[in-house]
């Protein structure tokens, strides 16, 4: 949530910032805005709404200057309002300011700075960072700004720009993602790397309590303690045109139709000839993995979906019991952690607060931790034991479709590559498995090129404000990916059940015409999702189900019936997640919303 991006260089900035600020749009915001230094000194522009209506205001009224940074807010302290936007300044002017994260003592600071006669316009607690500044500034803004933010208790990425020193922008990071992009005569501040990949592919990722002072000559990075480090620069591979629509109406559309590219890239280097599943990322040894008694799963929203088939995976691939966690709960359950304990951490942006906060917790209490993340260099990247990289590519649409299967091929690689280890399959299973696994790509580019039915059915959804999500086994977790799904980009309420439960309270809700999508692709289990379509059949509900090729058996339970491919039953979610995926967008796009960047939402949560 919220996006940084700063410039400074020979190159005019305005232009720079905008196109950096429209590559971050993915991480949800509800306002925008600039601050440039110009030859009349240092000048704002701030806007309410999208980043279209900030750009109107730059056409109206534009600043030309060779520094500036800019922003894109999600409201945490403050409604909406082009007064509460970033950048903030202090009373002369002279200070600006651009922040993502929370200043937890952000009150005190006022009550402090109001008494030194500093009037605040914002509701904001960034604003206090540009009067805290501007207090104590002696001639030297590196110096500075490390004496502020020692007075500073929460997370944030800042980045400052000063009227005082116009040839230098100043980064600070604690707990919030921040990255520096180094060109030739130019350098670049991002919250994340799509906002900087069009003119640099060489960044530093600055660590926690870490800074960085940028000239158009080159940047010092220092620690808050005023000890300059080195760093090695990270050279990103990205395909530009990844992050790039690409002749797709949306990016949510483009990254569906990646899903099968996607899956190969994950794959690949990671199956040999021998049909063995190799892990070359991790250092989890085979023996090591015969000492592992627990493996708890920690994960948000979407992830934690994904954490929830590969519980079910791991389990029946191995027979260790694995637990699943919502991170945002799993420090307060003080969970049980031995030596052999394993601890997974899943986060498509690997900068999701909850998660990383679990994590670290995880760590202090012994375990060995896992990371399984989309973004190299990201903070759960960095202070994992062990890291398995999805390989998605930047995935923009703020509802995840490539990066959630992603994870699922990932927890098919690591639960084949432990079960290799423990021997709790013969090479002839992994081997056939495996194969399973390898023609998934080739089935959902054959699943991608008719969506007809599915748009036919999100048609007649589209009109409803409430349905029902059920499934058994697998099909249960899939249906809450599902449903989620639906909420975020439709705004339809949805709710997923396993399917044998809702006749006990909640089948009460089912009305004539209430929409009910029944998961049905494990076939050990269709008779009795069968007998629980045909409960809410009797209660009026129009029944739209998902089988497997050939278990036409459905058609005289359902109104509709949608088919997938066969596979191995574990790997069914992999492919029956596309037409769910599709069914939200249709939904959405039929009620006219805007499928990239649904409301209240944001891609990469950094807080708590």
């Amino acid at each position: 949530m919220c996006g940084i991006v700063g410039y400074i260089g020979a190159r005019d900035s305005q232009h720079i910032l905008l196109e950096g600020l429209k590559k971050l749009e993915y991480r949800g915001y509800d306002s925008a805005g600039v601050a440039i230094h110009t030859n009349a000194g240092l000048r704002l522009r701030k806007a309410k709404g999208r980043i279209s209506e900030l750009e109107n205001r730059l056409k109206m009224q534009p600043l030309a200057g060779f520094a500036g940074i800019a922003h894109t807010r999600w409201a945490t302290h403050g409604k909406p309002s082009d007064a509460n936007s970033h950048p903030h300044t202090d009373n002369d002017m002279k200070i600006s300011v651009v922040h993502n994260g929370i200043i937890e003592n952000h009150l005190q600071l006022k009550e402090d700075l109001e008494q030194h006669g500093y009037r605040f316009v914002s509701e904001t607690d960034t604003e206090v960072i540009s009067h805290l500044i501007a207090h104590h500034y002696e001639g030297d803004l590196a110096a500075t700004v490390r004496h502020a933010v020692g007075k500073i208790r929460g997370a944030y990425a800042i980045a400052v720009l000063s009227e005082h020193e116009p040839d230098k922008l100043v980064a600070v990071r604690w707990a919030s993602p921040l990255i520096i992009g180094v060109g030739d005569g130019e350098n670049f501040i991002g919250s994340d790397i799509p906002a900087i990949l069009e003119h640099t592919r060489d960044v530093y990722i600055l660590n926690d309590g870490e800074m960085a002072v940028l000239t158009c000559d080159g940047v010092e990075l220092m620690t808050l303690e005023g000890n300059f480090i080195a760093k090695q620069l990270l050279r990103i591979d990205w395909d530009l045109m990844r992050a790039e629509k690409n002749g797709f109406d949306t990016f949510m559309l483009k990254e569906i139709h990646e899903q099968p590219r996607a899956y190969q890239d994950t794959m690949r280097g990671r199956i040999n000839a021998g049909q063995e599943i190799v892990l070359p990322d991790i250092a989890l040894t085979s023996a090591e993995v015969r000492q592992l008694k627990h493996i708890h799963l920690i994960a948000c929203g979407t992830a934690y979906h994904a954490a929830l088939i590969g519980k079910t995976v791991i389990e029946r691939l191995t027979r260790i019991p694995v637990e699943v966690d919502l991170a945002s709960e799993y420090r307060y359950r003080m969970p049980v952690i031995g030596e052999n304990t394993l601890v997974i951490a899943v986060s498509q942006s690997g900068e999701t607060a909850d998660t990383l906060a679990a994590m670290r917790q995880a760590k202090y209490w012994g375990a060995r931790v896992m990371a399984i993340t989309n973004v190299i260099g990201s903070s759960v990247a960095r202070e994992a034991d062990d890291v398995l990289f999805t390989l998605a590519g930047p995935e923009i649409a703020v509802a995840s479709t490539k990066a959630y299967s992603s994870q699922l091929i990932a927890f098919y690689l690591l639960g084949l590559y432990m079960a290799q280890s423990l021997k709790t399959l013969d090479d002839t299973a992994i081997a056939g498995l495996i194969a399973m696994l390898e023609k998934l790509p080739l089935q959902l580019v054959s699943m991608l090129r008719n969506m007809n039915p599915i748009r036919q059915v999100a048609e007649r959804i589209a009109e409803n404000d409430h349905l029902f999500f059920i499934g058994r086994g697998l099909d249960c977790s899939l249906a809450m990916e599902a449903s989620l799904k639906l909420k975020e980009i439709s705004y339809i309420h949805s709710e997923a059940y396993a399917a044998g439960e809702l006749k006990h309270g909640s089948l009460a809700l089912i009305e004539e015409n209430t929409p009910v999508i029944a998961l049905a692709t494990q076939e050990e289990l269709l008779e009795k999702t069968a007998s629980n379509i045909k409960e809410v059949k009797a209660r009026g509900a129009y029944v739209i189900a998902l089988a497997l090729e050939g278990c036409t058996g459905l058609e005289k339970v359902a109104d509709q019936v949608i088919y997938v491919p066969r596979t191995h039953p574990l790997l069914t979610p992999a492919l029956a997640v596309v037409p769910l995926q599709m069914l939200a967008y249709y939904a959405a796009s039929f009620r006219g919303n805007d499928v990239d960047k649904p409301r209240n939402l944001a891609k990469s949560v950094t807080v708590e």
